[in-house]
C-alpha cells in the first residue's frame, strides 16, 4: 500500500493514545505511512486509505470519540479497509485470551464491515482523572496490563495483509 494509513483514537487518561501510537510505531517500522489522531478532530478521511480506530472501554462502552467518528464516517469508513481495538481490561485477560468485543463495538463492526476487532488489556494510573477511575486505582486494582508484544504483533498483521490488497489490486493506468 502507497497510501496514507490513519490511527484514530478515543482516550480519557492517554492509555489508549498510548496504545495508538505503539500500532502507528510498528506499521511505520512496517514500510507504511501512518497519522495519528484523536477521533474528535478528524473530520474528513480522504486522505487515507486504511483506517485503524481504537477507543478505551468505559463501563463496558467504546469511548464517546471513538464511538461518535464511526457514527459521523461510516459512509467513508465502510470504504476502506478499516481494523477496531478496545483498551480496557485491568486485568491481564486480553492477553491470555481473545475478548470479543462489547455490544456497541460489534454494531460499528458490522455497520462498517471493519476487518477486524481485537481487545488489549487496559491501564489506569494514579493520575487517572474522574471519581470512579480514583475509586478504581485507591482500591488496588489499577496498573498496567497492556501488552505490546501484542500490540505490535497486531499492528504487523495489519500491515501484512494491506500489503496482500495492494499486491492482489490491479495497477492503475
Amino acid at each position: 500500500m502507497t497510501g496514507t494509513v490513519l490511527v484514530a483514537f478515543g482516550s480519557k487518561n492517554g492509555a489508549t493514545s498510548e496504545i495508538a501510537q505503539a500500532v502507528a510505531q510498528t506499521l511505520r517500522k512496517d514500510g507504511l505511512t501512518v497519522e495519528v489522531r484523536p477521533a474528535a478532530d478528524v473530520s474528513d478521511l480522504e486522505p487515507y486509505d486504511a483506517v485503524v480506530i481504537g477507543g478505551g472501554l468505559y463501563a463496558g462502552r467504546w469511548h464517546k470519540d471513538a464511538r461518535s467518528f464511526v457514527r459521523r464516517q461510516r459512509r467513508q469508513l465502510a470504504r476502506r479497509p478499516v481494523w477496531l481495538f478496545s483498551s480496557g481490561p485491568l486485568d491481564p485477560s486480553a492477553s491470555e485470551r481473545e475478548i470479543p468485543p462489547v455490544p456497541g463495538v460489534r454494531r460499528a463492526l458490522d455497520r462498517i464491515g471493519a476487518v477486524e476487532h481485537t481487545t488489549f488489556g487496559g491501564c489506569l494510573r494514579e493520575s487517572a482523572r474522574g471519581r470512579i477511575a480514583k475509586m478504581i486505582v485507591s482500591s488496588g486494582k489499577g496498573g498496567d496490563f497492556r501488552d505490546f508484544t501484542q500490540i505490535a504483533n497486531w499492528s504487523s498483521r495489519i500491515a501484512v495483509q494491506l500489503a496482500a490488497e495492494t499486491a492482489d489490486r490491479p495497477e492503475r493506468r
